[in-house]
């Protein structure tokens, strides 16, 4: 109900969002890319497009604040974190919720330990604690001799401990503190 009251009440702002996309750089609105989810299945995770067409090809990790193939409207987008928004169709649909763990491509899920694997065991979700602490990951690999080794090696596991934390601690009262402790975050930003 919730995501399909977003998606209502945010047309008006999917519309603006997707037509100064257009106007920025060629190439459609929508970025889509497979990730992880429950269960161990991938699916399609929807974005606005915030890197010029193309560019993922290049490499996975978004690093630093100013990467070359982030546009302009791109980095806007992300500092306030409205390039999830289109996530609210996937938790629609079934394939993500609000909250819960940010679902990884397949290449970071093949390096996780069996213990890991329990992020796999509930819906990935449009925040959580890692996202709410980690929102300048960005700046952080950009600082990185070796930005892949400290996302593997540093970033990672720590996300998946809050994660595991989540889980572990789950319930309504949970799950609303992390929506609004993302809104207070965005908007402090």
């Amino acid at each position: 109900m919730f995501s399909l009251l977003g998606l209502i009440l945010l047309m008006p702002v999917f519309l603006v969002i997707m037509i100064v996309i257009l106007v920025d750089s060629r190439g459609g609105a929508f970025f889509m890319q497979t990730r992880v989810g429950k269960g161990n299945r991938e699916f399609k995770l929807l974005k606005f497009r915030t890197m010029r067409t193309g560019s993922e090809k290049t490499g996975g990790l978004t690093i630093g604040v100013h990467d070359s193939r982030i546009t302009k409207t791109g980095y806007f987008l992300r500092k306030f974190k409205l390039d999830e928004l289109p996530q609210l169709l996937n938790v629609f649909i079934g394939d993500m919720s609000l909250v819960g763990p940010r679902p990884e491509i397949r290449k970071y899920v093949d390096l996780y330990s069996g213990d890991q694997l329990v992020v796999l065991s509930v819906k990935p979700g449009i925040t959580d604690y890692a996202s709410i602490e980690f929102m300048d990951e960005n700046a952080i690999l950009g600082r990185s001799p070796d930005p892949e080794q400290t996302y593997i090696t540093e970033i990672m596991p720590a996300k998946i401990a809050m994660n595991m934390q989540y889980i572990q601690n789950y319930g309504a009262k949970e799950y609303f503190a992390i929506l609004f402790r993302t809104l207070a975050k965005i908007i402090g930003r």
